[in-house]
């Protein structure tokens, strides 16, 4: 007696129109995989980065604002301290979310964990895994946001009705940092290296108007803390918090579109060349 064995049926993946040989079109495979092991590994990280901002709210906004007193804004208006530096962390706290999973967490698939040779051995595009990653610190950062506006309206420090506006600004921010960060990333070989994120998070944080106006810098100064997006962001969300809404925010807006256009571009370039060539 023969046995014949049929060979299984051959599955067609369609491929968008749009960039067929790099996007599959099923980003939320690489996002839904991210979600679970950040669940099963890395929750406790996730959720101590949420407490950071709040803390520094307590300490400097609270602490220090009690004796700070107002804050006088460029246009004349003045506003507590602490509803100064709210809308700031806010930023930070979707910047932090999204360049950890864009980069450290990018690292360790990338270089360690092999995780996108797998990926990229499948019908997955690099469009795909970018978009997928991209996609789970967007999450983050989101997640992030949402809590501390919510810690924002408790303590009374969202004064107009347009603070609802900076959550889809949060979101923006974050998608730029990731897209960019992640991009930035995959040059990256060893721990070191990465390092110089850090150093350059850290006077990005300190110096783009976070805890103080930007007119107590220098002139040339204040054009390098200008080009920074961090700023950018702060000034976006500071904005939408208090109500003080100038010609400037369009151009904010426009500076984070471009990163996240050049961003996408850059890490789906180096995806293809990093494992397609």
């Amino acid at each position: 007696m023969t046995i014949t064995r049929e060979a299984a049926p051959l599955v067609q993946v369609k491929r968008p129109l749009l960039l067929p040989s790099l996007y599959a079109g099923n980003a939320r495979s690489v996002m839904e995989r991210g979600i679970l092991a950040t669940a099963k590994t890395n929750w406790l990280i996730v959720v101590s980065g949420f407490f950071e901002p709040v803390f520094y709210l307590l300490a400097m906004g609270i602490g220090l604002g009690s004796y700070i007193g107002a804050i006088q804004l460029p246009g004349g208006q003045t506003i507590p301290y602490a509803a100064y530096i709210a809308p700031a962390l806010l930023a930070v706290a979707a910047m932090n979310g999204a360049v950890f999973d864009s980069t450290w967490n990018v690292f360790f698939k990338m270089n360690f964990g092999k995780i996108y040779d797998g990926m990229l051995a499948t019908s997955l595009g690099p469009f795909d895994v970018a978009l997928g990653e991209i996609l789970l610190a967007l999450a983050r950062g989101f997640v992030y946001a949402c809590g501390f506006m919510i810690v924002m309206q408790a303590l009374g420090l969202n004064l107009a009705w347009t603070a609802i506006l900076a959550l889809p600004a949060v979101l923006l921010i974050a998608f730029a940092f990731a897209s960019f960060g992640m991009g930035i990333t995959s040059y990256m070989k060893t721990f070191q290296q990465m390092d110089w994120i850090n150093f350059i998070m850290l006077p990005m944080f300190l110096l783009s108007a976070t805890f103080y106006p930007i007119t107590v810098y220098p002139a040339g100064l204040q054009w390098v803390i200008q080009a920074m997006p961090l700023w950018h962001g702060v000034e976006l969300v500071r904005g939408f918090t208090t109500g003080l809404l100038d010609s400037a925010t369009p151009w904010h807006i426009l500076y984070f579109v471009v990163m996240i256009l050049v961003g996408m571009t850059l890490t789906t370039r180096r995806l293809k060349a990093l494992f397609l060539n």
